[in-house]
């Protein structure tokens, strides 16, 4: 069943809306010229990536790290397991914990396309803030949270990002400037109704970390056999408590999450390798071929050899630039 988000497309109630909607077009408009075309666009300021998109997309795969992400225009739907996160240009998405997901781009056209950004988190960062401001226990929960939630881009929000995008026209100020922006990004991220996520997640030994650990652990074994019982000792917990955590903040089992990890790789070396169905199975951990091709059709929709004919289709009549 699909659940949205409890904040997902909240009113902006705590700014003034035409100093907002000001705000907002200025916003669209740097993204628009720092990008020029579609895609996805690295910058001068470390960790800042800026995206263009002109038309609505398909569903996409990916795995995404912890990262602050705002749009200027457009919308984005992005499933975690079975619930659905929607965010547009007044209501941000904030990824916690590096999690499988479908993302998918909505109302991008021509004339009015996706424009976004993505800050991608440093714990070290986020630790260091939390601790300056005394964020500590009481605002860790005893149950760890979601992975991923939504919340409303104020004007106080809006006034330090288009500082940070400003000093793409002056790269000399970047060194001296960015990391204070960046800082007061963070710090109005913390203070907010859904802060304390942050706060667990740089938090040594709370239980978002060490999921963190675990999800990390699955990352990079994810062609081995899981064996839960030796991956809860490795994050110190029992079995139970690493289930119970597990699935509160990526909204899955240990095994789903690393079906999915398993699902995606494979997608990625068809396509990029151009080795067969049987081969990208085999190099994921599967052992069994018809096992692969049923949890491949299950999870995207139809058999490998369907789909990556389809993505290559796609590609082909992408425009360039």
């Amino acid at each position: 069943m699909l659940t949205s988000t409890p904040h997902a497309l909240r009113n902006e109630s705590s700014a003034d809306p035409v100093q907002a909607t000001l705000m907002r077009a200025e916003l669209a408009a740097l993204i628009d010229r720092f990008t020029g075309r579609d895609g996805a666009h690295e910058t001068a300021i470390p960790r800042l990536a800026l995206a263009r998109v002109s038309n609505s997309q398909h569903p996409v795969h990916v795995i995404c790290e912890p990262a602050f992400c705002v749009l200027a225009q457009g919308s984005k739907r992005v499933l975690l397991g079975d619930e659905v996160y929607i965010y547009d240009s007044r209501n941000y998405l904030v990824i916690s914990q590096n999690l499988p997901v479908a993302s998918q781009v909505v109302n991008a056209t021509p004339d009015a396309p996706y424009l976004g950004l993505r800050l991608n988190f440093d714990v070290k960062d986020i630790a260091a803030l939390a601790l300056d401001l005394r964020l500590g226990e009481p605002r860790i929960a005893r149950t760890a949270q979601r992975g991923m939630f939504t919340g409303e881009v104020t004007t106080a929000l809006l006034d330090p990002l288009l500082r940070l995008l400003r000093l793409l026209d002056a790269p000399e100020d970047v060194p001296a400037l960015a990391p204070l922006f960046i800082r007061e990004i963070l710090y109005r991220l913390l203070k907010s109704p859904d802060g304390a996520r942050l706060v667990q997640m740089a938090m040594v030994d709370s239980h978002s970390q060490r999921i963190a650990q675990a999800t990390g652990l699955l990352a990079q074994r994810f062609q081995e056999p899981l064996r839960i019982e030796e991956l809860a000792n490795e994050v110190h917990m029992s079995v139970s408590s690493l289930h119970q955590h597990f699935k509160a903040v990526t909204a899955m089992t240990p095994l789903q999450f690393q079906k999915q990890l398993r699902l995606q790789e494979a997608r990625r070396i068809m396509i990029c390798e151009h080795v067969d169905a049987a081969t990208a199975g085999h190099r994921v951990g599967y052992e069994s071929q018809s096992q692969f091709n049923r949890e491949y059709s299950r999870f995207f929709g139809s058999p490998p050899a369907r789909d990556i004919k389809r993505l290559r289709e796609q590609q082909f009549s992408q425009p360039n630039g």
